[in-house]
């Protein structure tokens, strides 16, 4: 049941735009701060979100396990998580061939 949560919790992720494309940054380049973060929604998408706004967002990607953090001093880096995908993967792009022997 508690994997059944977790892939809620992961589309529920990804049904907002703008965390679908924080994790499209993360993807891009992998280890960034809020602040980075930021700038780039800034100055690539014309997003006009507040810090605290994408800090939100990053919190739920973070409870879905989209995102993962690591602190170096009083920096904290963001780094995306495909892990939390493969299940639903898994479940709907199988290979029928292999399930039917």
């Amino acid at each position: 049941m508690h994997n059944v949560l977790r892939v809620g919790d992961v589309f529920k992720a990804l049904a907002d735009p703008t965390r679908r494309i924080i994790l499209d940054e993360l993807t891009d380049r992998n280890g960034q701060t809020l602040f980075e973060i930021c700038s780039r929604l800034t100055t690539k998408h014309h997003l006009g979100s507040s810090r605290q706004a994408i800090s939100q967002h990053l919190d739920v990607l973070e409870a879905a396990g989209l995102v993962e953090t690591r602190r170096e001093g009083r920096y904290k880096f963001h780094y995306i998580n495909t892990a939390p995908l493969e299940p639903i993967i898994e479940r709907w792009l199988r290979n029928p061939e292999k399930d039917a022997e």
